[in-house]
Order: structure tokens, then C-alpha cells, then sequence
């Protein structure tokens, strides 16, 4: 039995503002464009997602809102998870861990440079940063998320907005 995990980093933010904190950016235009993009592609690839699960942060919530209007799922669907804000690879890595079984394949929306450093945890397969919109996917052989910090993991896929469709 296996798990799928996929890592979406938030699409392209606005800096146009800087009064605005940074908890509370929003997404740029060419962001309120990738998002749904990747979501597409990843359809296209006849990946099921069974959870959205994200950082609360505005660009990152609003990410994985543009997937889950994607694929049919209401915005209520999505999971928070505060601590996914600057999140370490042991906070991932904790909170996937306490995913509820009933879910396959997840997708877990967060921010560099902690996504990165995460994704380089987790098989031999390292990326110098995730651009943003980017998916690092592995497969994760568990029939329970609580194995997962001990569980064998297996690079699947890396894809970003700016990558040729396969």
C-alpha cells in the first residue's frame, strides 16, 4: 500500500504593497494564473487529490483554493494548519503524520524556504529551490500517515508553471 504527497509551494505573490504584512499577501496576477494551471495539469495526469491542506497565510490558502475549485472541491474542504506558516521540514513532517488514513493522496500547500528544504528530505531527488506554483511529488509507502517520518519514500514527479507540459 502506498501514499501519495504532494508539495505545492503558493503561487507568485504581490509585493506591490508593502505596507501589507507578510502573513496577509495576496496573489499577483501571473499567481491568480498558475494556480489553476498546475491544478489542471495535475488533473490532466489523472492525479486524484483527497486533501488540501494548507498554510493560512492569504497567497497560500488562496492557492489551494484555486485547486480545490479545480477539482469540484468546496473551499471548506481545505484543511489549516497554522503551523504550516514557515514551517521547518519537523513541522511537515509532524502534520502529515496526524493526516487523517482515510485520505490517499494529499496535497500540502505551504512556503520556501521551508518547502524546499522539506522536499530535500525526503528522497535522494534535490531541487535548489521551488519556484513558486511548483509540486514535488512523492509516493510514500505506509497504509498509515503515522509512519510517515520512518516511512521508504520514492520521488514521483517535480513540475512548475514555467516547465514544457509532459
Amino acid at each position: 500500500m502506498s501514499k501519495q504527497l504532494l508539495l505545492v509551494r503558493h503561487a507568485k505573490s504581490s509585493w506591490a504593497d508593502f505596507s501589507i504584512k507578510d502573513f496577509d499577501r495576496p496573489l499577483n496576477d501571473r499567481g491568480k494564473k498558475d494556480a489553476p494551471a498546475m491544478a489542471k495539469r495535475l488533473l490532466d495526469k489523472k492525479i486524484a487529490i483527497d486533501a488540501f491542506i494548507s498554510s493560512p497565510a492569504k497567497r497560500a490558502r488562496k492557492t489551494a483554493e484555486y485547486f480545490a475549485a479545480e477539482y469540484d472541491q468546496p473551499k471548506k474542504a481545505i484543511i489549516f494548519i497554522d503551523e504550516l506558516y514557515l514551517a521547518t521540514p519537523e513541522v511537515f513532517a509532524t502534520a502529515i503524520s496526524q493526516v487523517s488514513d482515510e485520505y490517499d493522496t494529499i496535497a500540502v500547500f505551504s512556503h520556501n524556504n521551508g518547502i524546499t528544504d522539506f522536499a530535500n528530505t525526503l528522497t535522494d531527488t534535490r531541487i535548489d529551490e521551488m519556484p513558486t506554483c511548483s509540486i514535488f511529488a512523492v509516493k510514500v509507502s505506509v497504509q498509515s500517515w503515522s509512519e510517515f517520518k520512518r516511512a521508504k519514500k520514492e520521488f514521483w514527479f517535480f513540475d512548475y508553471p514555467k516547465a514544457v507540459a509532459s
